[in-house]
């Protein structure tokens, strides 16, 4: 099970596995809302007793508190096993605590945010703020604003709204984007009319997008709503700027830009189809240059923009436009990836006439999005069909990407991974795209060690890091660098944030498959989305058999990814060492078709020889 996923910035929500749980009873709201305002803090029973019951509270208190904790247990974990203890409402002495991560919290997540915003240059700041604000569903714990425990972090959550809001305008005209900070500041304005940064921002926004008469009426109507409402006349800093607006006193304007500034001041200046048309270039440029989490955000944010705009060839456009390769299948955010997907069907559906080239970039785009979770190889072989057809090398190499996605619908298929990324590093070299040769060389690595052929693989590593090195590519390094430590130098290299799909759990995970292929002490971890996989070979060998036995037999099948090979042999070990026979069965059968391949395939895993495994299995029903 993954780390829930708890939603306080509106009604309360907590989301476990990607399914949201309901939280029917108030009680529990409000006990999910208590330990979530302590921020892993600790609250004793008499304590949360005291929160829940504003008189005296009941003579069974005590046992009432307890049943509402089991039944939140059983929500917010519902494959726990019984009689192992809770891994997030957990007992502390007399009372009680959440242990979740970081970014388990929506409200911890946009307080992260707002933190990394502060010392960001302007157009990264308004990247931070705006997903940040975006997590906003409403009031901070608005269920429960009446209730005492919750005051005070509803203010300074509060707080750092409005802060946040300003921050974010405060960085959108810093980058020359007064237009944008409009909208966002007539907002705060109406939320806030008692801060007066907010008034003075939204005028001067108004004043560099050539609106000098609104910025002089929205000073006018700052001064009649603090005097109406707090009986106090504005600052000397509100009063200064509409004498500056008055006198169009130069100082107010943006230095002009140069260079690369001046690009992007005009990029501002377009329309909002332009910009829209435009923006894949850019998102691009940060996806494979190493921001990540930024470009998802704003992709999100173009495709509803174009949405909006009730234009479906448009939209269509906007969606394929995104040309980026994947080499990791497991997404770095499956929430987005779902969103990409839903909308390029909905494009493909539509009324819309779309070109055959746009059509190919949506059906590749399903593919490529869909990695590791649904079975669309239809869809990639489409795609490649097409720009076949068209004589298209660029979005050749796109849907071979996608088709790359695609290819782990069972195990053994490393030798036709290895061909697509042959075939895409060919294509990639006549067309002078060094983005998606590396993406064919980094594929080519991954399956050249699932093959066995090492040296060949680091040959394509080598070549990886040159281009990476030429072309500023950081995150190539970090596929390149996790398979030399596990194939060729045997270290541990830290892992980076940028790729939450590709990192989190992985360290853990390494590390056990490193012990399993020696044979020696497993050691536990936070394995992230492999835990399901390697934790009843864990229960086995802290002897916890009947466990173990439980959770093989209600395991799910591991997901058709780069990992496929080494999920089925961590089962085959647990399925031998339990003697479960139908297990073995399966297990032995899935397997077999890659009995001469490496359990390597991720190029970053490595469990060695699957035959090795096959031959455990198949003893096993000899027995």
């Amino acid at each position: 099970m993954s780390c829930p996923q708890f939603r306080v910035l509106g009604p309360i929500q907590v989301t476990v596995d990607g399914v949201v749980r309901q939280l029917s009873k108030r009680r529990h709201r409000e006990i999910v809302g208590i330990l979530l305002s302590l921020r892993g803090g600790v609250i004793s029973t008499q304590d949360l007793i005291a929160e829940l019951w504003d008189d005296a509270p009941p003579a069974g208190a005590v046992g009432a508190v307890r049943t509402f904790v089991g039944e939140l247990r059983q929500i917010i974990e519902p494959n726990r096993l019984p009689r192992t203890p809770a891994k997030v409402v957990v007992t502390v002495g007399d009372g009680y605590s959440l242990r979740l991560s970081a970014d388990a919290v929506d409200a911890w997540r946009f307080e992260a945010a707002v933190e990394s915003a502060v010392t960001a240059p302007p157009e990264k700041a308004d990247s931070l703020l705006s997903a940040a604000l975006a997590e906003w569903r409403g009031e901070a714990f608005e269920e429960f604003a009446e209730r005492p425990w919750s005051h005070s972090v509803r203010t300074r959550l509060g707080d750092l709204r409005c802060s946040a809001v300003e921050r974010c305008a405060n960085a959108r005209l810093a980058a020359g984007r007064a237009h944008e900070a409009v909208p966002l500041l007539e907002g705060q304005v109406t939320a806030a009319p008692w801060r007066e940064e907010g008034w003075a921002l939204l005028a001067l926004a108004l004043y560099r997008s050539q609106r000098q008469g609104d910025a002089l009426a929205v000073l006018r109507t700052a001064r009649k709503r603090l005097r109406r409402d707090l009986g106090v006349d504005p600052g000397p800093a509100l009063s200064a700027l509409e004498i500056q607006i008055l006198r169009r006193d130069p100082s107010l304007e943006l230095p002009e830009p140069t260079g690369l500034g001046m690009t992007a001041a005009a990029y501002s200046r377009s329309g909002t189809r332009a910009q829209l048309e435009a923006s894949n270039a850019v998102l691009g440029s940060l996806a494979v240059t190493g921001d990540v989490e930024t470009a998802q955000t704003q992709r999100i944010a173009t495709i509803r923009a174009a949405q909006s705009a009730d234009d479906a060839e448009l939209t269509a456009r906007i969606i394929g436009g995104y040309d980026i390769p994947g080499i990791w299948t497991r997404s770095d955010n499956r929430e987005a990836a779902e969103v990409v997907v839903a909308a390029a069907e909905h494009a493909l559906a539509s009324a819309a006439r779309i070109s055959d080239r746009t059509r190919a970039r949506l059906l590749a785009t399903i593919a490529m999005e869909s990695r590791g979770t649904a079975h669309r190889q239809a869809e990639a072989q489409e795609a490649e069909s097409i720009a076949t057809r068209l004589g298209d090398e660029q979005l050749h190499c796109f849907a071979l990407s996608a088709r790359f996605m695609q290819e782990f619908h069972r195990t053994g298929l490393a030798k036709e991974r290895a061909d697509i990324g042959a075939q895409l590093t060919a294509l990639a070299i006549s067309a002078d795209s060094p983005t998606f040769e590396i993406n064919g060389r980094l594929i080519r690595m991954q399956a050249l060690c699932a093959l066995d052929d090492i040296p060949a693989a680091n040959a394509e590593a080598d070549a990886v890091d040159e281009l990476a090195a030429r072309h500023e590519r950081p995150l190539a390094a970090v596929f390149t660098g996790r398979f030399r430590s596990a194939f060729i130098e045997d270290t541990d290299p830290p892992l980076p944030d940028a790729m939450p799909g590709f990192t989190h759990g992985l360290a853990a995970l390494t590390r056990f498959t490193r012990e399993m292929h020696q044979g020696s002490h497993l050691s536990d971890g936070d394995f992230g989305p492999y835990e399901p996989w390697v934790r009843p070979l864990l229960m086995l060998r802290a002897n916890r058999r009947q466990d173990a036995i439980q959770a093989l037999r209600t395991l799910p099948l591991p997901p058709n990814d780069l990992l496929l090979e080494v999920m089925w042999c961590v089962i085959a070990q647990t399925a031998v060492e339990l003697g479960d026979t139908a297990t073995i069965q399966r297990t032995f059968s899935a397997l077999a078709p890659a009995g001469g391949e490496r359990a390597a395939g991720s190029g970053v895993v490595d469990l060695g020889s699957v035959k090795r495994f096959l031959e455990l299995l198949e003893a096993a029903q000899t027995d």
